[in-house]
């Protein structure tokens, strides 16, 4: 049996301090992976509907037979795995600004890091997914102004609640459109958002996209004993059906 809780790693980091932390869950007795940017929770392995939903309800709207996916934001990988597990993913390229969160998956020190590592659709890159969706040159390091049919987004907590000021133009219309230029003309945009829909940032979608979404997520809590939630975008820049 585990430690009831163990810090597995600390590294500083130029964002501030990352932890990742392993704790058993009092009443199931599994473990549960918990990461920390200073003070502040990022995630937990206990709550990971949203960043499954993200992507599955991401790669259902897209029809082709075989898809590349982007995937801006590691963490304890589950964005990523879903995409995996999706037969038509021919690519998935998964960018990463914390070399440290990426060296836990290479060291096995998470639970999904073996899986994500060992596929050889599944490239880990070190890079600034932000400056890069701004660049022309794009979300592949080796391949100059490459496209993608889906780019999946799950770093900061909302639009609203960056993890650094320099995100926030990524959410305004000319960082959008700089983004959609990287998605195959059929291609679609998703965020995970923690915070409730917001009205104002799914109309800043539609001046970019042909249509935009929200999509609320509904899953349990067992710590809190309630019902919590998150939100996924989708935004589209040639539907083919409309989107309720």
């Amino acid at each position: 049996m585990s430690l009831r809780f163990e810090e597995i790693d600390w590294q500083p980091t130029p964002i501030g301090d990352i932890s990742l932390r392993r704790r058993r869950h009092p009443e199931s007795g599994e473990d549960m992976y918990e990461v920390k940017l200073g003070d502040e929770f990022l995630m937990s392995s206990l709550f990971t509907a949203g960043e499954i939903a993200l992507t599955e309800l991401a790669l259902a709207e897209l029809p082709d037979a075989e898809l590349d996916v982007a995937v801006g934001g590691l963490g304890l990988g589950y964005t990523a795995r879903a995409a995996l597990d999706d037969p038509r993913v021919r690519s998935l390229t998964v960018i990463e600004a914390l070399a440290e969160v990426i060296d836990w998956h290479c060291r096995g020190l998470v639970p999904l890091g073996a899986r994500l590592t060992s596929d050889t659709r599944c490239r880990l890159v070190h890079g600034d997914f932000f400056a890069m969706a701004a660049d022309p040159r794009g979300l592949d390091p080796e391949q100059p102004g490459r496209r993608f049919h889906a780019i999946l987004l799950d770093v900061d907590h909302s639009p609203r609640h960056v993890l650094h000021p320099r995100h926030a133009a990524l959410y305004q219309p000319a960082g959008l459109r700089a983004l959609a230029a990287h998605l195959h003309p059929h291609g679609l945009f998703a965020l995970w958002s923690n915070d409730p829909p917001d009205d104002q940032f799914t109309s800043t979608l539609t001046t970019v996209f042909a249509q935009a979404a929200a999509h609320v997520v509904e899953f349990d809590n067992p710590l809190q004993g309630s019902t919590a939630s998150n939100t996924v975008y989708l935004a589209g820049k040639a539907p083919v059906t409309p989107w309720d």
